[in-house]
């Protein structure tokens, strides 16, 4: 079989999706050069002095690591000048990003979290790279944040990069979701996963068990349900698996299933996780791999932003898993 490229994969489907074009193409080509640099930095690690603390604080009054800062400098510089986008924006920045007035500007809007799973930066466990494309409103030549506040549902395309012992790239364009692996060698992401689809079933569970105590009641019923294996309602043994990379827990479940929650609790009232840079791309994601992706209570891509940086709970995954809970929820009322 031959190696299908990137680039060659995005220009198949430029001729059969119609609403991938030559702009779109461009733009996701700079984002996994981008990755490519990001995931070059973090294989040096010590090597490159860039491990621990930035001594900065981000939107979010979170300590940035000196790769938070790398890595959202390599995505905006790459991004500012093809004339692919009228505007970006980042978990890292506090506003929008406008694209200067010396570069022409494009139709699309990029949002991105430069560097996921921070937690994991110094004891080297993998960290990735979560974008989102939407459409700029027509006529919008200068967005602004409300310009930015769109559901999920209109996104054109998202993905991911997971900086493990292999380099990979996962990316939906609304048609499926499909893996890439970086070939070092030549410097080329390959086609390897054409076509990814999650098992609607599992028996994994990924969360951070540290929370229980704030759980919602579904969610507590739910894990007790797992833990009780064989003996218990659910009739089967589970494993927990929690990296604390949401892009290493995605990436698992894409893998051979599963279910991941952080949902919304006594602690974390609003959700842990930012809606816009990563709940909506990895439930796009998701749902395009069959599975599905839910607050609990409403369908992750159709909640509609009320602010940039806003938070949401999250369960996502195999498609039955997320049912249940989401059963769950509703009999809790």
């Amino acid at each position: 079989m031959r190696n299908v490229t990137l680039t060659q994969y995005l220009v198949e489907q430029e001729r059969s999706l119609s609403g991938v074009g030559p702009e779109l193409r461009l733009l996701i080509e700079v984002v996994a050069r981008a990755c490519k640099a990001i995931g070059h930095a973090v294989s040096k690690g010590a090597l490159a002095d860039v491990l621990g603390g930035a001594g900065t604080d981000n939107v979010q009054g979170e300590a940035q690591k000196k790769l938070d800062v790398i890595s959202n400098e390599v995505l905006v510089e790459a991004n500012c000048w093809g004339g692919c986008l009228a505007g970006m924006a980042s978990e890292e920045m506090d506003d929008p990003l406008p694209i200067p007035s010396q570069y022409p500007k494009g139709r699309y809007l990029l949002l991105f979290d430069p560097l996921d799973g921070s937690s994991n930066i110094d004891v080297n466990v993998s960290i990735g790279t979560i974008f989102s494309v939407l459409e700029c409103p027509p006529g919008v030549t200068d967005p602004t944040e409300a310009d930015f506040l769109q559901p999920g549902t209109r996104q054109v395309a998202a993905g991911f990069a997971v900086y493990g012992p292999a380099t990979v790239l996962v990316l939906t364009l609304g048609n499926g979701t499909a893996g890439f692996t970086l070939d070092r060698e030549v410097g080329s992401w390959i086609l390897t996963q054409p076509r990814i689809r999650i098992p609607e079933q599992t028996r994994e569970f990924a969360i951070n068990m540290s929370n229980a105590r704030n759980w919602p009641a579904p969610v507590t019923r739910y894990i007790d349900e797992c833990v009780a294996g064989k003996t218990g309602p659910l009739g089967k043994d589970y494993n927990m698996r929690w990296v604390a990379s949401m892009v290493a827990d995605v990436y698992r479940i894409l893998s051979r299933g599963g279910v991941f929650m952080y949902p919304a609790d006594a602690k974390h009232v609003e959700g842990r996780l930012r809606l816009m840079y990563e709940a909506n791309p990895m439930a796009f994601i998701v749902e395009q791999a069959g599975g599905a992706a839910s607050t609990g209570r409403q369908r992750i891509l159709e909640v509609q932003p009320a602010k940039l940086h806003q938070r949401v709970g999250v369960i996502l995954g195999s498609r039955e898993e997320v049912e249940r809970l989401a059963g769950y929820y509703a009999e809790a009322g």
